[in-house]
């Protein structure tokens, strides 16, 4: 909303001595009060760049000015929380004043997020913002992990404020159309639905006991409003007077020792006393001020800070706060003279000032002197440019293999060999058609042939303080409080004829998923269908999104076509023909800047995301003397380094340098009847190949050479009786643990697999290929490397 731009110029947040600011380009400075340093400084920048998605990216492009909405310290000031006007949230940890580190960031709400603010639900310590998206969520303040998100405003959430009485924790929450409502930590619902004075922006603020609750807001026609509220009766108790008639701005006030009432009005600092409605005393604190300046009480309420309308700070202190400023510059030896520290100043930074005058109150109550100190606000906007969103992942490093003479395949027959666990389902069963990994690695979402999705997260505790995805103990099938199912179109199809696909966003809030019908956008949180485009025929049989704009999808079609389409603007860009099936595989590299198809033809072509033009195409080729099967859904993934691609058949693996567009390895089957491969992927780091075969095997392979390392049996998973109709249909790989995948099997159920803990990995990687090869590389053509498949 293109008003905060105007209204939040520079946003404050004072604490003992030590102030922060941030301002309308998207820094964040702390500031001594005392000494008149500046002890720390951020500009803004995306910190991970997988964190952004398409709405966030879009933003961006079209506007790459950033602005801070809040900032707030934790309860101990150990961390420090800056909401921006475009879907960001950073968080930093503070162990001194200069020492401000990035704690994590989150994109947390599509639009701006207009508030932020700590609480200790469960006496946990969390974070929560609300923002232009109607929402307003819950995050650990440890992990960044989502644990709640309350919906039921209509328009766009403005502040928020967390509070407890005796042992009940609640959030207030103000949105802008006056609507007040109040929610417990669940999924019940809003408790309360006020209409605050003059419907339109408000926030509140209890006094510092925690008895009293106020509320301050202006009107669209600028009729500003300082109430206080019966909480029992929802009714308001006292309506403050004071304020001009026509405010430019929305008012902003602070409360104090449980006794004083501030706010910035009409070119000056309003104080009224919390038992009187009548106007106590304004100052215009030499002014200088904006006509609705921005202010904020440190905790002791000796200090207030307040904005300029010059891009400045001025601090006000009572008696006690003058006290204290007097020992802070004492601390400062004779040395650090305001000459040197005006010399020495940055560059970007303009000279500092100091003067004082007395304004007349009562000793002890509001601020009588100003300290003036000045903060120069950077002219650069921040603009992010194109965003690359496929970076990798970090992972843990790849243990080096040693050679052994005495090496032997490690075939791995029995359940207390690794370890296994079937995900519970209660959901009915219905085979699984993808799979795939949050990007957290903390759940695992199923797509199964019936079109619903089933989500799986893991929790954090003791056992597992990671919280990441593992097959030590059972996940939860998580569902919102709602009960309804992510279920995907199925117009005019059967669900279980359609070639189903399905793509996840860098955050994890939203996954994009087809099913023979409308290809459709679902929030993660909520379930709910958030929009559909594409309407079939011909339906969509593959989805892959732009690594630097989230905007742009790759769609793949049944007709064998692929359209590029902007989701942002509703659009088909181009229309890309090549194949002679449908497509079955989409990859960018980000690095050679091509989109790499794969189809049911058994076709691999590499298109130019440069005007979309196809640059070369190649059929896969069958072993010497045997016959590629005319069709069969080929799949493709590029190694870590973006420039190594993985190619998957039925019969075959094999990598290819995309550069150069020549085959280096390929791997097929020795014995002809071997059963088909049904899915394979790398690991995490690109070390290991892990592929699944329709007899219920699973191969783990190295990334390197496609060497076959380590055999499962179907015993190992389908305990205590194999099944030999029941295998994977998909494989997924872990983000961030090289050595633990998951399947999606034919019976509708989920596994994850990991090594025994004994091993940690899959087995040894086998002797240096020239020794293993050296008398088949004389004698085979194509330099295959040829394994007994795994049974």
């Amino acid at each position: 909303m293109n008003w905060f731009y105007c209204l939040k110029h520079v946003v404050i947040l004072i604490c003992l001595y030590l102030f922060t600011v941030g301002t309308n380009v998207g820094d964040i400075s702390i500031w001594d009060v005392g000494t008149k340093e500046r002890l720390a400084h951020k500009t803004f920048k995306v910190w991970d760049l997988n964190v952004c998605t398409v709405p966030m990216q879009a933003a961006l492009v079209k506007d790459p000015a950033v602005s801070v909405n809040r900032c707030v310290w934790s309860p101990d000031g150990t961390l420090l929380g800056a909401a921006f006007n475009k879907h960001m949230v950073h968080i930093y940890s503070c162990a001194g004043g200069n020492d401000l580190r990035q704690h994590f960031e989150m994109d947390a709400h599509i639009g701006g997020v207009n508030d932020i603010a700590f609480a200790h639900p469960n006496k946990q310590l969390c974070i929560i913002t609300c923002g232009d998206d109607k929402m307003i969520k819950v995050w650990d303040a440890a992990t960044g992990r989502l644990q709640y998100t309350f919906e039921g405003h209509e328009a766009s959430v403005y502040s928020v404020c967390p509070h407890q009485k005796e042992n009940i924790q609640f959030i207030f929450s103000t949105a802008v159309d006056g609507k007040i409502k109040a929610w417990l930590y669940d999924h019940m619902g809003s408790r309360v639905d006020y209409d605050a004075p003059g419907k339109w922006c408000t926030t509140m603020a209890y006094s510092a006991d925690g008895t009293r609750l106020f509320s301050c807001g202006t009107s669209k026609e600028g009729e500003s409003y300082l109430v206080e509220w019966n909480e029992t009766e929802g009714a308001i108790k006292r309506t403050y007077l004071g304020f001009r008639k026509r405010s430019p701005g929305v008012i902003q006030f602070d409360t104090t020792r449980n006794h004083f009432l501030a706010a910035g009005d009409e070119f000056q600092i309003k104080f009224w006393d919390m038992d009187n409605v009548n106007l106590l005393t304004s100052i215009d604190a030499d002014g200088g001020l904006p006509a609705s300046p921005k202010l904020r009480f440190n905790k002791d309420g000796t200090l207030l800070a307040v904005t300029t309308n010059d891009n400045g700070i001025k601090v006000l202190a009572n008696p006690e706060g003058l006290r204290l400023l007097r020992a802070l510059e004492n601390r400062v030896t004779e040395s650090r003279t305001f000459d040197v520290m005006r010399a020495s100043a940055e560059p970007s930074t303009k000279p500092l000032a100091m003067n004082a005058m007395v304004a007349a109150s009562a000793a002890g109550g509001p601020p009588t002197s100003i300290v003036s100190d000045r903060v120069s606000s950077a002219v650069t906007m921040v603009g992010l440019g194109n965003i690359d969103s496929n970076l990798p992942v970090d992972v843990k490093p790849k243990i080096e293999d040693v050679p052994d003479r005495g090496w032997k395949l490690t075939e791995i027959i029995e359940p207390t060999q690794c370890r296994t666990i079937r995900l519970p389902d209660s959901l009915p069963s219905s085979k699984v058609s993808r799979l795939i990994y949050s990007n957290a690695g903390v759940a695992l979402l199923a797509l199964a042939s019936n079109a619903v999705h089933k989500l799986w997260k893991w929790q954090r505790n003791d056992r597992n303080p990671s919280g990441k995805a593992t097959a030590a103990f059972a996940p939860q099938l998580w569902q919102p409080a709602s009960g309804i199912l992510m279920t995907n179109d199925v117009t005019d199809t059967n669900p279980e004829e359609a070639t189903p696909c399905i793509a996840l966003s860098k955050n994890d809030s939203y996954v994009m998923s087809a099913s023979g019908g409308k290809v459709s956008l679902f929030n993660m949180m909520t379930f709910k269908v958030m929009t559909t485009f594409m309407s079939p025929p011909p339906a969509a049989t593959f989805l892959a999104f732009h690594p630097q704009d989230n905007n742009i999808i790759a769609i793949g079609l049944e007709d064998s076509s692929i359209h590029i389409y902007n989701v942002r603007v509703d659009e088909v860009k181009s229309k890309l023909k090549g194949h002679t099936k449908r497509i079955s595989g989409l990859a960018f590299s980000n690095s050679l800047n091509v989109l790499v198809s794969s189809g049911a033809d058994t076709q691999v072509c590499v298109w130019s995301v440069d005007g979309w033009e196809k640059r070369k195409s190649k059929f896969l080729q069958g072993q010497a003397g045997r016959t590629l099967p005319p069709s069969g859904d080929t799949k493709v993934q590029f190694h870590n380094d973006q420039v190594r691609l993985l190619v998957v058949h039925e019969s075959q693996l094999a990598i290819y340098d995309v550069a150069k567009f020549e085959r280096i390895k390929q791997w097929f089957p020795r014995d002809p009847v071997s059963a088909p491969i049904s899915h394979a992927i790398y690991s995490c780091d690109s070390q290991l190949v892990y592929a699944s075969f329709c007899d219920g095997s699973i191969g783990v392979f190295e990334g390197e050479t496609l060497r076959l390392q380590c055999k499962l049996a179907s015993s190992v998973y389908l305990n205590p009786v194999p099944n030999s109709s029941v295998y994977p249909l998909v494989i997924a790989a872990h983000p961030s643990e090289p050595n633990q995948f998951a399947l999606g099997l034919t019976d509708g159920s989920v596994q994850v697999i990991e090594p025994a803990e004994s091993e940690g990995r899959w087995g040894a990687s086998p002797p240096p290929e020239s020794v293993t090869n050296a008398a088949i590389a004389s004698a085979a053509s194509n330099a295959a490397v040829t394994e007994q498949a795994p049974r």
